[in-house]
Parts: structure tokens; C-alpha cells; sequence
């Protein structure tokens, strides 16, 4: 009787394995255990950690013009008869801008934001994502770098971000922007790293060194916050590419910190300095010199102990590229010369004698007492501080082959501004000088007995 019992389990068995296999085979539903699933992820955690700390910032400013005489005619025909009337009356109203900044220092009340958020003067509203408002005060604001600090005053202490680096990240990392684009707060949108060191042109400035990311970036994320996985600062939200969608870029966070050390602590960022003068090559230039390319900038003085100098740049010498950014212009090495502070270190790619030298030096602050020949330089004039408590500078000298003597500028005259620095005396007139001496032109405010006359006066 024991073989024919072992015989049908043997058979079961068998069966057993066959209609598995033929279960799994033919994908029919297997009963598992129910549970829910896990949805908070990284991004989850990281907003939930920095959003807090990502501020609403409102400004208002009072805004003046003259509406069009004929408003709602045919553009052509207005274009047409347009010197034959005259400008509508002037028109006085408010206007307010809208962009996003993120609490870099909880206890001080310190905000990052983007310069041009905060470039029109008027108040300037702070909302945190809890509803709590305040009045912020402009810290330091530097347009070359496009940062600006402001400074909120409460008792007690705010939700700040954690402070991260943008030198080593990764192409594919992804990223995390908040912001409030159109007035939304506290939008998330997420992305990766495109591409680092970018290079974007707005308006006649080039500004180098970017994050290119395609996490969505509107009107109104502009001072925002980039973030990492784990939720640290890597970035500001800055710009958007108009032309094409997905393309944003940020200011990264370490070339941030050392410009955000020099507002808190000066209201503004030190002038790098090398010591050296540029001017571009010309076809007629290059042939004269018997160069055989283009494509840099002849280095026309290197200045006596200066960091170029100590580094054994010459006079001559073609500079090819500057930290890594071509310098094909002069243009090309102004801007590229505002992406340093003092104290960085920048190699110098150069021509020379057929052969490409590269040096390093370290840029310094620009020294502030040659300020006054800069000015007689660049300028062509010399000035002293006005007497009887009145601002401004007055003009002393005037040099005879200047742009300013040929417009009639004379001995007496009263500068009071120079592009957007007010000129209470001669402190302010030097730093103005330091500021602007890389531009081709600048505008002055300029004081003549009773009138005033704004001047456009080109450099050099």
C-alpha cells in the first residue's frame, strides 16, 4: 500500500510545480501584502527644510514720465508726426517690482537677493513664507556681480539655509530652485545641472561664471535660491534665457560668499586690481607690431609694483585670456576683471615672442592714492573739496587736450555726481574713479553756479 501513496504525492508535487511555473509564464496577479508607499524623497526633505527661510521681496518706487500725445495711432504714422507735437503731460504714479531673496544669516536678519531686484531706490517689502512682513534696508548692492544684501530687524531668531559649494558640482546633479515667480510664493520647480562657467551677455555687460540649470526659472525667481539635493544653498537664482525655454542660470554660491563678506562688512565689494592696460588690435596695429594674430589684446602699460608686474608681465605682451575667459576685446577684459575680488588667484594666458606664457598672480584692492592721478588721467581733471559745507568736489585743473576742456569745463565748476555715486567730497570722487576707470564713458552731474548739467564724458 506504500508505494502508491508515495506514487500520488509524488504526482501532486509535480502539479503543484507546473501550475506555478504556468502563473508566473502567463503574468496572472499573485495576492502580496498591501501597504503604503514611502513618497517623501529627497526633494521633499530639502524644501521642506530651506523654503522657510525663501522671503517675498516687494519693492515700490516712484516712476515719472510723459505719456504719448496721440496714443493708439498707427506706430508708423506716430513715428512720423512725432517732432510736430509736443510730449504728453508728465504722468507721476508708483510702481513695484517683484522678486525673491533667501535668509543667509538667521540672527542678523541677512537676505541674499539679486542686485537688480533691489536697484530702484524706494521701500522694500520683506513677506516670509509664515505671513510675517518687514522693512528691509539695503546692506551693500554690487551691480557688476549682480548681489545685493539687505537686512531685516525681529526679536527673534529667522529660518536661515544652510550654506553649501558650487566648486565641485557635478553635470546631471540635480538641483532645486524656490522662488516667486509672478507673485506665486514658494514655487518649486526642479531640474539638473546643464552646464558650470557660463557666460551670458545682458544688455552691454558680460558677466562669466554661471550655473546653467533647467529647472524652471520665471520673472520673479530672480534672487532665489538654487539647492542641491540636500538642500544646501548652491546657487542664486539670476536670469532666464529668452529665447529658449529650460535655460536658467545662477551666480554660484562660492563666488557669492566672498562678494556677500565685502557688503555686509564695506557696503560694497572691493575693486580688483593687476595693474595692467589693454587696448584692442586692429588690423593696422597687428601689422605694425608684425603680429601674426588677432584674437587678444595688446597689454599697452603694466603699472610699477603692481601684482602684474611682480609676476613679470610685460609691456607688449598679448593677453590671450584671463582666468580662462577669452579677452579677444578690451571690453572682454573689464568684464572679465569684475568676476575677481582682492585676493583671488588668476592666471594670465599671453603671446609672446610666438610662443603662449602663462603667469599667476594674485589680484589686489586698488590703491586708493592713485586715485587722484587716475582721474587726471582718465578724466582730465584735478579737484579739492568744496568750502562752506556745500557737496560736491571742485574742478581746480583741467587738462588742455581732455574731452572735458573741449566741452567748455572749467576751473570752478562743481561735480556732484559721478554715474550713480553722489560726490560729497573727494573720498567719494576717488571711489568713483576706482569704480568706473574701466568704462569707456561715465556720466557726470555737473554744477555751475546756479545750473546743472548732466555730461556724458568718455574715458581716457
Amino acid at each position: 500500500m506504500t508505494k502508491p501513496i508515495l506514487r500520488n504525492a509524488s504526482l501532486r508535487g509535480k502539479t503543484v510545480i507546473l501550475v506555478l511555473a504556468w502563473v508566473l509564464l502567463t503574468g496572472l496577479p499573485v495576492e502580496a501584502e498591501k501597504g503604503p508607499c514611502n513618497r517623501e524623497n529627497a526633494v521633499v526633505r530639502a524644501v521642506r527644510k530651506v523654503s522657510p527661510a525663501v522671503v517675498n521681496i516687494s519693492t515700490e518706487y516712484p516712476v515719472r514720465d510723459r505719456g504719448r500725445p496721440f496714443g493708439g495711432m498707427d506706430p508708423m504714422f506716430e513715428w512720423f508726426f512725432r517732432d510736430f507735437f509736443e510730449p504728453g503731460p508728465e504722468r507721476r504714479y508708483r510702481r513695484n517690482s517683484l522678486g525673491s531673496g533667501v535668509i543667509i544669516d538667521g540672527k542678523r536678519g541677512f537676505i541674499l537677493t539679486n542686485a537688480h531686484v533691489v536697484a530702484q531706490t524706494g521701500t522694500i517689502a520683506v513677506s516670509l513664507k509664515d505671513e510675517r512682513e518687514f522693512e528691509a534696508v539695503v546692506i551693500g548692492a554690487d551691480p557688476d556681480s549682480d548681489l545685493a544684501v539687505l537686512q531685516i530687524k525681529t526679536d527673534a531668531p529667522l529660518p536661515a539655509v544652510e550654506m553649501g559649494e558650487s566648486d565641485d558640482l557635478m553635470i546631471g546633479e540635480d538641483v532645486i530652485a524656490i522662488g516667486n515667480p509672478f507673485g506665486f510664493s514658494n514655487t518649486v520647480t526642479t531640474g539638473v545641472v546643464s552646464a558650470v562657467n557660463r557666460s551670458i551677455r545682458a544688455k552691454d555687460t558680460v558677466y562669466h561664471d554661471f550655473i546653467q540649470t533647467d529647472a524652471s526659472i520665471n520673472p520673479g525667481n530672480s534672487g532665489g535660491p538654487l539647492l542641491n539635493i540636500n538642500g544646501e544653498l548652491i546657487g542664486i537664482n539670476t536670469a532666464i534665457y529668452a529665447q529658449a525655454q529650460g535655460i536658467g542660470f545662477a551666480i554660484p554660491i562660492t563666488k557669492a560668499k566672498r562678494i556677500i563678506s565685502d557688503l555686509i562688512e564695506h557696503g560694497e565689494v572691493s575693486q580688483s586690481w593687476i595693474g595692467i592696460t589693454v587696448q584692442d588690435i586692429d588690423r593696422r596695429l597687428a601689422r605694425y607690431m608684425k603680429l601674426g594674430r588677432l584674437d587678444g589684446v595688446l597689454i599697452q602699460r603694466v603699472e610699477a609694483d603692481s601684482p602684474a608686474n611682480r609676476a613679470g608681465i610685460r609691456e607688449g605682451d598679448i593677453l590671450l585670456s584671463l582666468g580662462g575667459f577669452n579677452t579677444r576685446t578690451a571690453g572682454d577684459f573689464f568684464s572679465a576683471i569684475k568676476g575677481f575680488v582682492p585676493g583671488d588667484r588668476v592666471t594670465l594666458t599671453l603671446w609672446r615672442n610666438g610662443e603662449v606664457v602663462r603667469k599667476t598672480l594674485r589680484a589686489a584692492a586698488f590703491p586708493s592714492e592713485k586715485a587722484p592721478e587716475i582721474g587726471y588721467s582718465l578724466m582730465g581733471v584735478r579737484v579739492k573739496n568744496t568750502t562752506g559745507g556745500r557737496s560736491g568736489v571742485v574742478v581746480t585743473e583741467v587738462r588742455p587736450d581732455s574731452y572735458l576742456a573741449g566741452i567748455g569745463v572749467e576751473a570752478g565748476d562743481v561735480i556732484r555726481q559721478i554715474g550713480e555715486i553722489a560726490v560729497a567730497d573727494r573720498t567719494d570722487f576717488d571711489k568713483a574713479v576706482i569704480k568706473y576707470r574701466n568704462r569707456r564713458s561715465v556720466v557726470l552731474l555737473l554744477q555751475r553756479g546756479q545750473q546743472a548739467y548732466y555730461i556724458t564724458v568718455r574715458l581716457g
